[in-house]
């Protein structure tokens, strides 16, 4: 995690990033703000645009805080200038999906439709096409939030190994199995 944290986290313009008192990290920008509390033995500097992280010793503990307090305040600039998005596709017959506001309706194979709420912070758009995979778009300045939000849809229905059924990132590849072959 050494390499990661000592690489410079680049400001794009209308962001900005405050460090207060307990060693407390909020990066404003045009989508949002954020806050990320800083381990204590981690120290940042702000300079020509640009946030330096130091570690005080060698020692494995303060490098792999290094590294992961690097790569959260970069993906807090990176959300608030950007935002992060993931996408999610249903994939079964008669699986289908719609929303109501912050709201998810699922129909994935169960007796039972699967309601589930989405936080607020996290904008939820869904697409169910003729012809095509129902999909569930998430859009976000936290990436830790979304990726959560992400997972636990997934978990309602995870893909199985032998016809590929569940619910998926787009992209996401789903190594299938052979079934049975019958006995002669």
């Amino acid at each position: 995690m050494s390499r990661i944290g000592k690489a410079p986290v680049s400001i794009p313009g209308g962001v900005s990033i405050d460090v207060s008192q307990g060693n407390v990290v909020t990066v404003k920008g045009p989508k949002g703000e954020l806050k990320q509390q800083v381990d204590p033995a981690i120290t940042l500097k702000i300079e020509d645009g640009t946030v330096e992280f130091a570690r005080p010793t060698e020692a494995p503990r303060h490098k792999a805080m290094h590294g992961l307090y690097r790569s959260l305040v970069n993906n807090m600039v990176h959300g608030v200038s950007n935002g992060w998005e993931k996408e999610l596709e249903l994939i079964g017959v008669g699986y289908r999906v719609k929303n109501t506001g912050q709201l998810l309706e699922l129909t994935i194979g169960y007796s039972h439709p699967i309601y589930f709420y989405i936080p607020d912070e996290v904008k939820l758009e869904t697409e169910s096409e003729k012809g095509k995979t129902p999909r569930i778009k998430l859009n976000s300045i936290d990436k830790q939030l979304l990726g959560q939000v992400a997972a636990k849809i997934r978990a309602f229905r995870k893909p199985e190994p032998y016809k590929g059924k569940g619910i998926r990132y787009v992209g996401e590849y789903v190594r299938t199995k052979a079934g049975k072959t019958a006995a002669k």
